[in-house]
């Protein structure tokens, strides 16, 4: 059974050649970059977009409740577990209470991160009126006194995620980058829409180029890029350092590789999800990596032969074993000689 078998993950040796940008003192060597997204950027989707050229990670984000009041510690630190290689790695958190939030970070410390980031941009309802994700974004003061208790206090540099405000009423984002900067952030990443849109509408890169103008830290542009020729654009429009893709690589991890998903072969696609499925399978167990899979499956076999039959199948299927002789059915067309039915 294929599931079993895991090739090990090459990751990209260390460059020798002058690093893109640096976070603090920290060289990052290359421009494009996995976005922190909940249920998506765990360590086995990671390393496989790190193996393919993002140029770091970053962790699913945690509220720190689950940690300071001991709610589901396990879960939580589990989004932590990261490999060294993935170097330099972020761990992502959020929360409203500003006390919790440093010292959650300030204890995070023990399990070696490189970076903390803050959750900004977060637009969940249950999230961001709470105060805490893009909640914050309404309380500017807040982030400078979380930002500068934690750039005083951590080791590890502190960086930030947002989006341009709550609203279109209230588009903030040149307001809360000075601040983000002046506070000690080191690092601004941008996703060019409110929390109010979601991910509805196109994202604005012009705010993008904004924040960039206005801030002498790095700044990583956000939103709707989903090709090898949005990341040109977006690099060309807002000068931003690097390029955070999340949706976009999401059953196309080549994008990292800077190639687009019509680019790639039917067979390595196939080849990747069986890779993807055993890594899963490892680290989470073979019910929860399995049912954990099962959305990234119907995004890899967008295009291939026979998809649209397979893909209901694939979404429920409940065992590794049914999930491998569906996968064959779809490689078989792959084998037939040419022009036969």
């Amino acid at each position: 059974m294929f599931a079993t078998q895991t090739q090990p993950i090459q990751f990209i040796e260390p460059d020798t050649r002058k690093p893109v940008f640096h976070i603090r003192e920290i060289p990052v060597y290359g421009d494009l970059i996995l976005a922190p997204m909940d249920g998506y950027s765990d360590l086995p989707f990671r390393s496989l977009c790190r193996e393919l050229g993002s140029a770091m990670s970053y962790t699913e984000f945690v509220n720190v409740n689950q940690i300071s009041y001991r709610k589901q510690v396990v879960d939580a630190i589990l989004k932590f577990k990261y490999d060294p290689r993935e170097r330099p790695i972020t761990f992502q958190i959020y929360g409203n209470d500003e006390n919790t939030l440093v010292e959650v970070a300030a204890r995070l410390q023990d399990l070696e991160p490189d970076i903390i980031d803050i959750n900004m941009g977060c637009y969940v309802r249950d999230i961001a009126e709470r105060g805490a994700g893009s909640g914050m974004l309404r309380e500017p003061g807040k982030i400078a006194r979380v930002i500068s208790r934690m750039a005083k206090l951590l080791r590890v540099p502190v960086t930030a995620k947002i989006r341009l405000g709550w609203d279109d009423n209230s588009r903030n984002y040149i307001e809360v980058a000075k601040i983000l900067e002046d506070s000690g952030a080191s690092l601004i990443a941008v996703h060019a829409r409110t929390k109010e849109q979601a991910f509805r509408g196109e994202a604005d890169w012009s705010a993008i180029a904004e924040v960039k103008h206005a801030v002498k830290i790095p700044v990583l542009g956000n939103g709707d890029v989903k090709t090898v020729a949005d990341i040109a654009r977006i690099k060309a429009q807002t000068g931003c350092d690097g390029v955070m893709i999340g949706r976009g690589a999401i059953g196309n991890p080549w994008i990292f590789s800077r190639r687009d998903r019509d680019q790639v072969s039917s067979a390595e696609k196939i080849a990747l999800l069986r890779r993807h499925l055993a890594l899963n399978l490892e680290f989470y167990g073979e019910r929860a990596g399995l049912i954990l899979f099962r959305k990234h499956a119907s995004r890899y076999i967008h295009g291939i032969f026979g998809a649209a039959d397979l893909r209901l199948r694939l979404l429920t299927c409940t065992s590794v074993a049914a999930f491998d002789q569906l996968v064959e059915e779809m490689g078989e067309p792959l084998h037939r000689p040419q022009g036969q039915v």
